[in-house]
């Protein structure tokens, strides 16, 4: 599957009770990962907050939303878009947040959640 600018991902999802954090991962292959989405309930000393972060050729600086409306035991959507500068990113709430593209690609293959989740549907549009 190809995710390219301008198209909607949409995954959802339900979070297993005594989760601590899951990931969306998205990018060429696992080694070059452009939009890492991480919502942390409780890993090390971050408690719910949204991590998010790149990994072209090195990790890159990690930036924090607090906005946090996800649930252990509870169900989740997030819809990403995206464009060769960044990612938009619209939240269960409806709360919109965004990351930068860092490698200003315009379209990715890889696509990857990890975690105590179980993914309910995947939708590109």
């Amino acid at each position: 599957m190809t995710f390219k600018a301008g198209q909607e991902l949409t995954i959802s999802g339900k979070v297993k009770s005594g989760c601590e954090l899951f990931s969306i991962n998205l990018g060429h292959d696992s080694d070059t990962v452009v939009l890492h989405f991480n919502p942390r309930f409780c890993y090390g000393s971050d408690n719910n907050v949204i991590v998010c972060n790149s990994n072209v050729g090195g990790w890159g600086e990690e930036q924090k939303e607090y906005s946090f409306p996800f649930q252990q035991g509870g169900e989740f959507k997030v819809t990403i878009s995206f464009n060769n500068e960044q990612f938009y990113i619209k939240l269960p709430n409806g709360t919109m947040m965004s990351f930068p593209n860092r490698s200003g690609d315009d379209s990715f293959k890889h696509i990857d959640v990890q975690g105590d989740v179980k993914v309910q549907g995947i939708k590109l549009k």
